[in-house]
C-alpha cells in the first residue's frame, strides 16, 4: 500500500494541539509565519512519499550485509541517503552557524513523525546524527565543533551512540570500555560495543562514533564514565577522511525487524587504539550523553508515531476493499466490505484514537523544548524545561506502547493476511517491536516519571499539567450538547490521576516502583484524551478541519480508552502488593 503523508493533519495538531499557534501570535515561531511550517511539512512529506517509502519493503527483505569487514545496505538506500544529504534535511534544527536551518523541535517532530511511517529503519541513521548534534553542539570544545559539526550537520557523515555492552544495557555503571590519555590532548579508546545503530554502512565516506568509556583512575559506576568523539577515519590537513581508525565492525545483528537498519557490534583498539577526543569533561560523560538520548527519546516517540499512523493507513484501505458477511449497514449485492462490521470498526478507531492521542503528546513536548529556549523570561524557560522534562518518558513510553498495540491491531484487522509478509501488515509489527526497547526501556522511563519527574520544583510541573487538562475538560462542559458524553470520562480520568499521583508522592520508593508503568500510561490516557478533546474545540471553532470527525474520535477515546483510568489507579494504589509479593507465584526465593 502507498504511503500517504498526512500533512494537513498534523499542522492541524501542530497549532491546535500543541503552540504552533499561539506561538505564531507571540514571537516563538517567527521562522515558521507567513506558511513556512506548511510549505516545508509539503516538501517533508514529498520526500517521504516518493523517495523512503518505496525502499521500505527492500529494506526489509534484504536487509543489510557484512563481508570482508564492509556493510552493504538494501537496494536504492545509498540512492536515498543522497536524496536526503542534497536536500539539506539533516540541518532541519540543527545550528545555523554550522550550516543547519535552527528550526524549532515542533517541525522537525511533525517531519520525523512523516518520515518514520515511510521508513522507520532508513531514518535511523539520521535520527542518531541528530542526536550527535545537539551533543556536540552543547558539550563539545570550539576546536571540536569546527571540525565536526559542519559534517555532521549537512549529513556528509552520520554519527552513533555506543553505550550498550553485553553485560551493561541499562544498567550503564557496569560499563567496561576503557580510555587512556596520550598527552596531546587526545585519548586511546578499548573495548567492545553491541547494538550500535549504523555503526557500520555504506551511506556516507565517514561515521562518528561518541563513545562512552572510563578512564583509568576514574571513580567507580556512574560518576567515572566520560565521552568521546572516535571517527571511522581520522581527518586529513583539508577535512576529507584520511587514515583509517583503530576500530571495525565485528557482526551485524539478524533482527526481528527494522532489518534495514545495520545493527553493529563493534570492536576499539584492536591493536593501538582507536583515536579518540573527550566531549565536555572527564567523567562528565553521561550528562553529555543524556543530551543525545533526550532528543532521541522524542525521536524514537515519533517512531511509535509514525508506524501506527503507517499501520492505520493499510488497514483501512484493506477494510475499506475486503469483503466478508453481511452487514446492516451494507444496502448492495454481495458480501460487506469489513469496514462495515461493528468489531472492525472499533479496531480501526482504536487504531486510529492512539495514535492521534500519541502524536499530540509528542507534539506538545517538541513545544515545550522549544519554549525552554526561545521564550524571552527565564522562569517561564525554566517552566517550559521541566514541562518537556516532564512529557518526554511519557511521550516515548506511551507512543512506542501504541505503535506496539496499533501495529498489532493492524494486523487482525487484515486477518490471515495479516500475518503474511507479503501484505506488510506485519513487518509494521515487527519493526515497532524495538521502540518500546531501546533509548531506555519503557520500564524505564516510567521510573524516570514516577521517580524524578513528578517531584520536579517540588511537584509544581506536575500540578501545572494538571490545571492545564482541567481546564480543557471545562471547555468541553461549556461547548454543549455536541459535547455531552466526553466530559464526565475525561473527568473520571484526571480525578484518577491526581490522586494516584497523590498516592505515590508519600508512597515508599518500592511501592512506586511497582506502580509506575501502570502511572505514566494514566498519565497518558488524561492528557492524551484531553488533547483530543482540545482539537475537537478547536475543529468546531473555525468550522474547518473535519469537526464532526475530530470530536467523533475524542468521544471515542474518552468512552472506550480513557475509560480504563480508574482501573489503572486501582492496579497504582492496591495492586502494588501483588507485584512485590509475587515470590510464589513466580516460584522464586525471596
Amino acid at each position: 500500500m502507498t504511503f500517504r503523508a498526512p500533512v494537513d493533519d498534523l499542522l492541524f495538531v501542530m497549532t491546535h494541539g500543541a503552540g504552533l499557534r499561539q506561538g505564531l501570535e507571540t514571537g516563538v515561531y517567527p521562522d515558521l509565519d507567513d506558511g513556512m511550517a506548511a510549505t516545508l511539512l509539503e516538501e517533508a512529506g514529498k520526500f517521504a512519499e516518493s523517495v523512503i517509502a518505496p525502499i521500505n519493503r527492500a529494506g526489509d527483505a534484504h536487509g543489510a550485509t557484512l563481508a570482508n569487514g564492509v556493510v552493504t545496505t538494501a537496494p536504492g538506500w545509498v540512492e536515498a541517503y543522497g536524496h536526503w544529504r542534497d536536500g539539506g534535511w539533516n540541518g532541519v534544527c540543527a545550528p545555523v552557524e554550522y550550516g543547519g536551518m535552527g528550526l524549532p523541535h515542533l517541525i522537525q517532530a511533525a517531519c520525523l513523525d512523516m518520515w518514520n511511517s515511510a521508513n522507520m529503519a532508513f531514518m535511523l541513521a539520521p535520527l542518531l546524527t541528530f542526536g550527535a548534534i545537539d551533543a556536540l553542539a552543547e558539550h563539545g570544545s570550539p576546536a571540536l565543533k569546527d571540525r565536526w559539526l559542519g559534517k555532521l550537520v549537512s549529513g556528509e557523515w552520520t554519527a552513533t551512540m555506543n553505550l550498550t555492552e553485553p553485560q551493561a544495557g541499562s544498567d550503564l555503571a557496569a560499563l567496561r570500555a576503557r580510555a587512556e590519555r596520550a598527552g596531546d590532548g587526545t585519548y586511546r579508546i578499548f573495548g567492545q560495543k553491541i547494538f550500535i545503530t549504523y555503526g557500520e554502512h555504506d551511506m556516507t565516506d565517514n561515521i562518528v562514533h561518541l563513545v562512552l568509556a572510563r578512564l583509568p583512575d576514574a571513580p567507580a559506576g556512574t560518576r567515572g564514565i566520560s565521552l568521546f568523539l572516535v571517527p571511522k577515519f581520522l581527518q586529513g590537513a583539508d577535512g576529507a577522511p584520511g587514515a583509517r581508525n583503530d576500530l571495525r565492525c565485528t557482526g551485524l545483528e539478524h533482527k526481528m525487524g527494522i532489518r534495514g537498519s545495520p545493527t553493529a557490534s563493534m570492536s576499539f583498539g584492536d591493536n593501538e587504539g582507536a583515536i579518540g577526543w573527550i566531549v565536555g569533561e572527564e567523567n562528565r560523560g553521561l550528562a553529555c550523553m543524556f543530551t543525545m538520548m533526550n532528543a532521541a527519546r522524542l525521536a524514537v516517540a515519533l517512531q511509535g508515531v509514525g508506524i501506527g499512523e503507517r499501520a492505520f493507513q493499510q488497514a483501512l484501505a484493506f477494510a475499506s476493499e475486503r469483503r466478508q458477511g453481511k452487514s446492516e449497514r451494507h444496502e448492495g449485492a454481495g458480501m460487506s466490505p469489513i469496514l462495515h462490521h461493528p468489531d472492525v470498526r472499533r479496531m480501526l478507531m482504536t487504531m486510529k484514537a492512539l495514535t492521534q492521542a500519541a502524536r499530540v503528546i509528542c507534539y506538545m513536548t517538541a513545544d515545550s523544548l522549544d519554549r525552554a529556549h526561545r521564550l524571552p523570561d527565564a522562569e517561564e524557560r525554566r517552566a517550559a524545561a521541566e514541562r518537556a522534562g516532564l512529557l518526554t518518558p511519557v511521550a516515548k513510553a506511551f507512543a512506542t506502547d501504541i505503535g506496539n498495540e496499533v501495529a498489532s491491531l493492524g494486523v487482525q484487522v487484515h486477518g490471515g493476511m495479516g500475518y503474511i509478509e507479503e501484505t506488510g501488515a506485519a513487518q509494521h509489527l515487527r519493526d515497532a517491536r524495538i521502540a518500546a526497547i531501546y533509548e531506555g526501556t519503557n520500564g524505564v522511563q516510567a521510573i524516570d516519571l514516577a521517580m524524578r519527574k513528578l517531584g520536579l520544583s517540588g511537584g509544581a510541573a506536575m500540578r501545572a499539567e494538571v490545571a492545564d487538562m482541567r481546564r480543557v475538560i471545562a471547555r468541553v462542559q461549556e461547548a454543549g450538547e455536541a459535547f455531552a458524553g466526553l466530559a464526565a470520562p475525561l473527568g473520571e480520568a484526571l480525578d484518577a490521576l491526581e490522586r494516584a499521583t497523590t498516592f505515590l508522592a508519600a508512597a515508599p520508593a518500592q511501592v512506586t516502583l511497582a506502580g509506575a508503568t501502570p502511572f505514566l500510561r494514566l498519565f497518558a490516557l488524561a492528557r492524551g484524551g484531553t488533547g483530543l478533546a482540545q482539537l475537537a474545540l478547536a475543529a468546531l471553532a473555525e468550522d474547518a478541519s473535519d469537526p464532526a470527525g475530530r470530536l467523533a474520535l475524542a468521544r471515542f477515546f474518552a468512552q472506550n480508552v480513557a475509560c480504563g483510568a480508574p482501573a489503572l489507579e486501582t492496579a497504582i494504589v492496591q495492586g502494588y502488593e501483588s507485584v512485590l509479593e509475587s515470590d510464589a507465584a513466580l516460584g522464586v526465593s525471596a
